[in-house]
């Protein structure tokens, strides 16, 4: 390595990472935290693996009408 070369910077945590550092941040149970992330994964990959920053309030209806409709997911949850 040449040593005017500086190191490439980490590239930052992937989301669900964030999400769940955050909520330890926030010292939500691991439980809490578990379950968060398991509905977030859920919502990218009901998505075809789309990041969330790239969509809206229409993917966020359409991901709810299919839990409350084709999952029977209790309005509640």
């Amino acid at each position: 390595m040449n040593p005017t070369t500086q190191p490439s910077p980490a590239p930052p945590p992937k989301l669900l990472d964030q999400v769940a550092g955050k909520m330890r941040l926030l010292h939500y149970s691991k439980r809490t935290e578990s379950a968060y992330v398991d509905w977030i994964k859920r919502y990218i990959l009901f998505h075809n693996k789309r990041h969330p920053r790239e969509m809206c309030a229409a993917e966020i209806e359409g991901f709810l009408s299919h839990l409350a409709v084709e999952r029977n997911v209790a309005a509640s949850t």
